[in-house]
């Protein structure tokens, strides 16, 4: 039917897609929500005394205004803020997969303004 064949469809496209081109923003809004935002809602810092934001500007200032950057940033963490890569306790750690969703839901977040 015609049905079964447009499902069909999709599921070739979805499947010849490579992953990181069909990363889902809102599981990266959702990582970063349950993750991130307790420091940085909004894309602000609950440390008044740093300008190391999410806000476009700091993230270019400090180097972190490209996905792999700020994915490495994520993975690894740096001064205050943990890191969610490998090593961490398995409740803490994001995937790969995750870390860059969480990535381009930041940097377009930046983009726009939060």
């Amino acid at each position: 039917s015609g049905a079964a064949y447009a499902s069909a469809v999709v599921l070739l496209s979805l499947a010849s897609t490579p992953c990181a081109a069909i990363a889902d923003v809102g599981t990266g809004q959702q990582l970063f929500d349950a993750k991130c935002a307790a420091c940085h809602a909004g894309g602000g810092n609950v440390n008044p005394l740093t300008d190391k934001t999410l806000k476009k500007e700091a993230l270019q200032k400090y180097g972190y205004a490209d996905e792999a950057a700020l994915s490495a940033l994520i993975s690894k963490g740096k001064g205050q803020m943990p890191a969610f890569g490998e090593g961490v306790p398995d409740f803490l750690r994001l995937s790969d997969e995750q870390i860059g969703s969480v990535a381009e839901y930041v940097l377009k977040q930046a983009a726009n303004g939060w």
